[in-house]
């Protein structure tokens, strides 16, 4: 299936069957979500994939009580740093010039340029500027599901101080942005499965300055 067919095919699913999403389906989709870009490339976040039941129970519990959390095979928690620290970048700094077999001092300048930068604008905009690389992944993660046909749900509807502390995030610096349930649409039951998928027309959408 191809990107444009399967965007077409993938809908927000209302009812997910419980049926188990295969593993291999899984790891394509977090390699995909792996593989995003994200600012200078620091890919300030992590997933959490949830399959265990007890846990998906009490997510459920603090997500307004939305079924395909339960009903889903996995459900994905993107979870972004709360804040940028120098410390934290030149971790990322050091993997990448490791990794590539360069000096450790070959982006010192870009860091400290990088880290003067973010280090005044506080710690609301660290994060609200983290989460947004998280959900660059998170679109990536989308897409792929919807290659694989595995359906998908977005969401933003959930208490997110209460999902950092089921699953421990502030403890790990970091905080709950956004969720992805993982499985497969109950045809019979979900609403939204046969309507019409809309979306803002080309003209209005796109505007061409040439």
């Amino acid at each position: 299936m191809d990107l444009i067919k399967a965007l077409e095919w993938r809908y927000a699913t209302k009812k997910m069957n419980g049926q188990v999403v295969p593993q291999e389906k899984i790891d394509y989709i977090l390699e995909a979500a792996k593989l995003a870009p994200s600012s200078s490339g620091i890919q300030p976040y992590q997933i959490f994939v949830i399959s265990n039941k007890e846990v998906k129970e009490k997510l459920r519990a603090v997500a307004f009580d939305q079924s395909q959390i339960t009903d889903a095979s996995h459900v994905l928690v993107f979870a972004a740093w709360d804040g940028y620290s120098l410390e934290k970048i030149s971790t990322v700094f050091d993997r990448t010039l490791a990794e590539r077999g360069l000096p450790a001092n070959t982006m010192d300048d870009y860091k400290n340029s990088l880290w003067g930068m973010y280090e005044p604008l506080g710690q609301e905009w660290h994060a609200n500027h983290a989460a947004r690389q998280a959900y660059i992944s998170f679109g990536i993660a989308l897409a792929a599901a919807a290659e694989q046909e595995v359906d998908a749900t977005p969401m933003e509807g959930f208490v997110p101080a209460e999902v950092d502390k089921l699953l421990g995030l502030n403890e790990l610096g970091l905080k709950s942005a956004v969720i992805l349930t993982l499985g497969y649409r109950d045809e019979a039951n979900d609403w939204l499965v046969n309507m019409k998928k809309v979306r803002t027309p080309k003209s209005e959408f796109i505007t061409e300055i040439k």
